[in-house]
């Protein structure tokens, strides 16, 4: 005998009504505060607080980090899922889990990391690094490397369960019609992760452009020189410049809606992109230039 469960209105509208007000204590009143204060001066203010000249420089030196980052990442991150899933070697599960270091070690004592290693006063690199003249903290170099260590774990992430799922059977059979090692992953293993790969990229980009524990460690905090936008949020905020700093944390929160924005477009292409390979384990438009290609070699 089944015991039906009736849901009492009041309760579930009390769950509802508090699962909403967390949201807007926590999310979307912060949110909104941070447009009021951009344009609590009116619109002239926020524009001069965007394009002054040290904000300017900081918005550049992002977009310059978040540049090489994202695709060294991106293009590692694919090999190193790839890896993963076609090989079985000694170390794995070890590599696996330095893969999820970043993830796991706060930004700040990544910071210190680097500078323990390539400090020319305290680095364990460091009389090497002086003796030829690279500086590595306190410059671009340094901001980079731990740009990358952070961002490290976000593609290969999402990329590295979608070709588990994958199989071998359809690789395999491109192989079979005559496709080359290039054509076998730019038209059958590439169309099956591009959401997860391009959901990775979106995460990694968000991640480099609002980074700021380790970057601030390493960076040393020169206007004009190393300060990216979140650095340059937190200098201006402590000169009690409230405007400057309110309007390029907006800039940053408009990233952050984007990336919401594209993680659900992901979503829904993931979605249909699951649906039609539940109809067809390898799509006629795959399959048909391979045997054209096989056709032509045995003529």
């Amino acid at each position: 005998m089944r015991v039906k469960l009736q849901a009492i209105p009041w309760e579930r509208y009390l769950l509802i009504i508090l699962g909403l007000s967390f949201l807007g204590i926590t999310v979307l009143f912060p949110l909104l505060n941070i447009f009021c204060q951009a344009f609590a001066g009116g619109i002239k203010a926020y524009l001069i607080s965007v394009t002054m000249p040290e904000a300017r420089h900081a918005i550049l030196l992002t977009v310059l980090i978040t540049l090489i980052s994202v695709p060294i990442n991106t293009v590692f991150g694919i090999l190193a899922a790839w890896v993963l899933v076609r090989y079985s070697f000694p170390g794995k599960v070890v590599l696996l889990l330095i893969l999820d270091l970043p993830l796991a070690i706060s930004p700040t004592i990544v910071g210190l990391m680097f500078i323990l290693l390539y400090s020319h006063t305290v680095g364990l690199f460091g009389s090497w690094l002086q003796a030829a003249n690279i500086k590595i903290i306190f410059a671009l170099p340094g901001m980079i490397f731990t740009t990358l260590f952070v961002t490290l774990p976000f593609v290969v992430r999402e990329v590295l369960p979608v070709l588990q799922s994958m199989g071998l059977e359809e690789e395999e059979a491109a192989q079979t019609l005559g496709a080359s090692s290039w054509q076998t992953f730019w038209r059958v293993t590439f169309p099956t992760i591009r959401p997860a790969l391009l959901y990775g990229v979106i995460l990694c980009t968000s991640r480099a452009i609002g980074e700021f524990g380790a970057v601030s460690v390493v960076s040393g905090k020169l206007i004009n020189q190393t300060n990216t936008l979140t650095l340059h949020i937190e200098q201006v905020y402590a000169e009690y410049q409230t405007i400057s700093a309110f309007a390029c944390a907006s800039l940053l929160s408009v990233l952050a809606l984007l990336t919401l924005i594209g993680q659900e477009l992901l979503q829904g292409m993931d979605r249909t992109a699951s649906r039609k390979a539940t109809k067809t384990k390898l799509h006629p438009e795959v399959v048909l230039p391979f045997i054209a290609n096989a056709s032509q070699k045995k003529n």
